[in-house]
């Protein structure tokens, strides 16, 4: 997912939308329920504490089972520049709310990456519990209401199948769309 919503054309490829990520988890989990999904967020673009807990809302309603959040560090003058640099308390705060929304795992820092720990975690938590699952299927609702904002979609392909129908994704690029978000910024 990599961004709340509204920074997500100015942070993301063109070709990848916040709600289409969304649905692509969802998909991913509809599909395979023992699956364990896993996304990040990187923070210091300019966000809220609201979007941010959005963010983690919306993720976690995707059924998604481990989060990371970490501290966008711009990598050469080309890129985005950093808005804020995040207090390690703050973190500490958006992990402690994305556990008591359910996630399974959560990593948190201004040194996490999206790759932070995950094998060490996998190791530690899900093989070495046997009472550990993953996380339940998407929630239905909250599925068609991220569908609904985006009624062109083009369907899911992963390795070249189709996925189920029901939870294809996009992103709208429209002119109307790109004007909306300007204006947010």
């Amino acid at each position: 997912v990599e961004t709340v919503e509204r920074l997500t054309p100015f942070v993301r490829d063109k070709r990848a939308g916040y709600v289409q990520s969304l649905l692509a988890l969802a998909a991913a989990k509809k599909a395979r329920p023992s699956l364990y999904t896993k996304t990040s967020l990187m923070l210091g673009l300019g966000e809220s504490d609201d979007e941010v807990r959005e963010a983690i809302r919306d993720i976690r309603s995707v059924g998604v089972d481990v989060l990371t959040l970490g501290q966008y560090l711009r990598p050469t003058e080309q890129h985005l520049a950093v808005v804020e640099y995040v207090h390690p308390d703050k973190f500490d705060a958006f992990k402690k709310y994305a556990l008591e929304l359910g996630y399974s795992y959560v990593a948190a820092g201004p040194l996490v990456r999206s790759s932070y720990k995950a094998g060490e975690f996998f190791i530690e938590h899900m093989i070495a519990d046997p009472d550990s699952k993953p996380a339940p299927p998407p929630d239905a609702e909250r599925v068609a209401e991220l569908k609904a904002r985006y009624p062109q979609r083009e369907p899911i392909r992963v390795h070249g199948a189709m996925l189920d129908e029901d939870l294809d994704a996009s992103a709208d690029h429209s002119e109307e769309a790109n004007a909306a978000v300007h204006e947010t910024v």
